[in-house]
């Protein structure tokens, strides 16, 4: 056997891989942008990703700025830099951990619930019933979650950046004994526009890919309930996965030197 075919079949599936996401992308953002709309299916889903997300984000987001206080004191506390929390918390929510955690949360609840809505069309034939009704799938299916990912994730994430730094002021002020007034100042002279404009940046793309990557596992599912639950956990990962590698690719584009 040549050694060499196992690594051109990896490249050409992944090539092939590549190219269906980027042509059914294409197509989702087309539809997107041309008539006829669907305001009621947009608003319905900008309220499922937003507002029913906002627990599970909130909540991960005020426990990490919770951590994140406690732990920069416990290392800080060695070099006497106790008064560098504030500006540590706020960055690393406002940058990092506000977009990145509320990513992966709503990528394992909303990606997942795309994935397996439209996966369950398509293996029940709803989808191509829609299509026997002259209305387009990828209109009416997968355009209204890529306008509802691209809009709610950047609001979600600013509420999460406030519930981020409002743990950790909790922690400094309430455990570790911080003047509140003092703390406060601090963190408003740290923060600075672009901080935030990374994070928010950081949280439409995400949305995008969350949205993208439930909406093309469900619609290309196929083999039952099997395939349906296999298109779920594809989502899940390929959608956890992208927002890593472009977080990073994202964090060079603002903060490259």
């Amino acid at each position: 056997m040549n050694p060499l075919q196992p690594i051109g079949r990896l490249i050409l599936g992944f090539l092939a891989v590549t190219g269906r996401i980027s042509t059914f992308l294409a197509s989702g953002m087309m539809h997107a942008v041309r008539p006829p709309y669907y305001p009621r299916i947009v608003f319905k889903q900008m309220i499922d990703i937003g507002f029913y997300s906002l627990p599970v984000v909130g909540l991960t987001a005020v426990f990490a700025g919770m951590v994140l206080a406690l732990q920069s004191h416990t290392g800080f506390s060695r070099f006497g830099a106790e008064g560098a929390i504030a500006n540590v918390v706020v960055l690393s929510i406002t940058r990092e951990l506000g977009p990145v955690l509320a990513g992966l949360m709503v990528a394992g609840r909303i990606g997942a619930s795309l994935a397996a809505e439209i996966g369950t069309m398509r293996v029940t034939e709803q989808i191509d019933a829609l299509t026997t009704l002259s209305t387009n799938p990828m209109k009416y299916l997968v355009a209204p979650r890529l306008i509802a990912g691209l809009t709610m994730f950047p609001i979600l994430v600013l509420i999460a950046d406030i519930i981020g730094v409002f743990g950790g002021y909790l922690v400094a002020v309430y455990k570790l004994d911080f003047n509140s007034a003092s703390y406060l100042q601090k963190t408003w002279e740290m923060l600075t526009y672009s901080d935030v404009e990374s994070g928010l940046v950081k949280a439409a793309v995400f949305g995008f890919i969350v949205s993208l990557m439930g909406c093309y596992h469900g619609y290309n599912s196929k083999g039952g309930a099997q395939g349906v639950g296999m298109a779920t956990t594809n989502a899940v990962v390929s959608a956890s996965i992208l927002i890593l590698c472009s977080d990073y690719v994202i964090t060079e584009m603002f903060f490259a030197i």
